[in-house]
């Protein structure tokens, strides 16, 4: 069964693109194996620490004031399933949203948009031993490089939805998991 440990850090932490590693998770909060962490803090990504090469070549700046950071370690998976598993989260935080919000909110490969202001950013990777996503929802839209809107002008309280979406994310998993278990071969 794919089994998940969730949690989230209740102390502030900016997310500078370091934490993108192997068994940060394990090393900062005892959590080991496939995990999945939520905080909030700033951002900030420098080019040095950006595996977005795009980005790199278009020298696009990562930042926002506040967000809410979701990190993620997942063991024996490539890179191409670690996608997957990216877009499925970046999904139920989108229909979680759109539930709370009404208001229609567009994906656009694994980024959010509200009437063309981006609300995300995202990253999946491979580490020597895992993959590694990460995705940061802005809580605020103050002095970032592009227009965006965040989940204090949606109104969203950024702890609470992180501790639900935690819920409809180990749902998901494991109805994955059982969907797979259900079925004869042919």
């Amino acid at each position: 069964m794919f089994f998940i440990k969730t949690k989230f850090i209740n102390k502030e932490i900016k997310y500078d693109g370091s934490q993108l590693k192997s068994h940060y998770i394990f090393k900062e909060f005892n959590i080991l194996g496939n995990s999945l962490i939520a905080f909030i803090g700033p951002c900030e990504v420098n080019l040095d620490k950006m595996v977005d090469l795009l980005d790199v070549k278009r020298k696009e700046k990562i930042y926002s004031e506040r967000m809410l950071h979701f990190l993620g370690e997942f063991f024996n998976l490539d890179l191409e399933k670690g996608i997957y598993l990216q877009r499925t989260l970046i999904t139920l935080i989108k229909e979680k949203l759109e539930e709370k919000i009404k208001q229609r909110i567009i994906r656009k490969g694994d980024d959010l948009f509200i009437e063309n202001k981006k609300l995300s950013v995202s990253i999946a990777t491979l580490s020597l031993v895992s993959t590694l996503i990460h995705i940061g929802l802005n809580i605020s839209s103050f002095n970032t490089p592009v227009p965006t809107i965040s989940l204090d002008d949606l109104k969203v309280n950024p702890k609470n939805f992180a501790k639900a979406l935690f819920n409809n994310f180990k749902q998901e998993l494991e109805s994955i998991y059982l969907a797979s278990c259900k079925v004869r071969g042919v």
